[in-house]
């Protein structure tokens, strides 16, 4: 508990000024990383999903409509626990993966939608057919895909010690590859400050402690 507690104030700091919220990208932003309430998730994740399909109705090819409306799918489905929503988030990112098979962001998504649907437990896994292998290896290529950007690294970094708190090695490379890096995005900023934050434990191989604060920077880590 104390642990949690401490991960949710270390959080606190990192969002501590709000984070814009004009297009679909920056509510979503805002809705996982800089809410403490489900009903001000769930409004945000509303607003990005109505805009994204007003922009795909206008423009049909808009990639980043395009990536934004998924995101804005699977983050429906986690607030909600929708199965049915959560397969048609991994649909819209495998089909965006495979029309862009070079954009980070697209490997990234698909990593998320594994690593996160393995950590609900054994019942959502079963369910929606999260695999680790496929989770690890898009993560691995949204990495190499990434020139370092600390959106991709420093989120990379997080995933990896929540997913294994025994791997603390993996995690702290990819930890210090978003330091390193520069930001020049609020999201990028964020994966660097959250990869500063669990630089200490992973250096002196406290996996436990590196997860928590993890779990509590990871998207809606700070819900109740």
């Amino acid at each position: 508990m104390v642990r949690r507690l401490l991960a949710a104030a270390v959080a606190a700091s990192i969002v501590a000024a709000p984070l814009a919220a004009a297009t679909p990208r920056e509510m979503l932003a805002t809705a996982a990383l800089a809410t403490t309430n489900r009903d001000q998730a769930m409004g945000l994740v509303n607003q990005a999903l109505a805009a994204t399909q007003a922009q795909l109705s206008a423009n049909p090819g808009d990639k980043e409509a395009q990536i934004q409306h998924a995101v804005a799918v699977g983050d429906h489905a986690k607030l909600t626990k929708s199965p049915g929503e959560a397969k048609q988030a991994r649909a819209l990112f495998e089909a965006f993966a495979a029309a862009n098979p070079r954009d980070p962001e697209a490997q990234f998504a698909i990593a998320c939608w594994h690593l996160d649907t393995l950590a609900a437990g054994f019942l959502a896994t079963t369910v929606l057919g999260a695999k680790k292998e496929i989770g690890l290896g898009a993560l691995n290529r949204a990495v190499a895909l990434s020139n370092g950007r600390p959106f991709i690294t420093g989120f990379a970094a997080l995933l990896r010690i929540r997913y294994d708190p025994n791997d603390t090695g993996t995690a702290l490379q990819l930890a210090q590859m978003a330091v390193a890096g520069p930001a020049p995005t609020s999201l990028d900023r964020y994966g660097q400050k959250a990869a500063q934050t669990v630089l200490g434990p992973l250096k002196a191989g406290d996996g436990k402690s590196a997860a928590a604060l993890a779990r509590a920077l990871l998207p809606f880590g700070r819900l109740g």
